[in-house]
């Protein structure tokens, strides 16, 4: 199979990368602090043999499933500054995790809050992923057959750009 020569990146002003392309943390010391909030969300599609395990409240062998999961969201957006390499520790007021079983559909919502120079939309995607995946470790045992999909900024606030709000219609509120 014959090699081929990537093209070029357009240029793109990408706050991330220094005018020669390499990475660098953005620097936020003239920013104000304001609050930011975020949330996100990560769909988990269960075979049928694992959804009677959800309706029967999480509970396996391995423990309880959406608790474990949740406390591992929470746990995970604490630490997303030491698993994404460019982001800033960020100060969290609260993160919530909500679990919700619909059809086939286990739904992982993440929420976060806090006063920052920065956005915590990366520790609530995060927490939806490693939920998502801490979901699928607890029941792989009795089914590989877990899909995570759709892991997805939902809502953000605060900062300069203000407010994206990318839920249904019908999921505002």
């Amino acid at each position: 199979m014959a090699r081929t020569t990537p093209r070029p990146l357009p240029r793109l002003r990408v706050t991330h990368l220094d005018h020669a392309g390499a990475p660098r943390m953005v620097d936020i010391a003239g920013k104000q602090p304001s609050e930011r909030r975020a949330s996100a969300q990560a769909l988990v599609r269960l075979p049928p043999e694992r959804r009677a395990a959800l309706r029967a409240g999480g509970a396996t062998a391995k423990g309880n499933v959406l608790h474990i999961a949740r406390l591992a969201g929470i746990m995970a957006a604490k630490r997303t500054h030491e698993l994404i390499p460019l982001c800033h520790p960020l100060p969290l007021d609260a993160i919530d995790i909500d679990l919700a079983r619909t059809g086939s559909l286990l739904r992982i919502t993440a929420s976060a809050r806090c006063t920052a120079k920065t956005g915590v939309e990366m520790e609530v995607l995060v927490a939806a992923s490693v939920a998502a995946l801490t979901v699928y470790d607890m029941l792989k045992s009795l089914s590989h057959d877990l899909v995570i999909e759709r892991i997805e900024l939902l809502t953000k606030s605060g900062g300069r750009r203000g407010v994206i709000d990318r839920r249904p219609a019908r999921g505002r509120g």
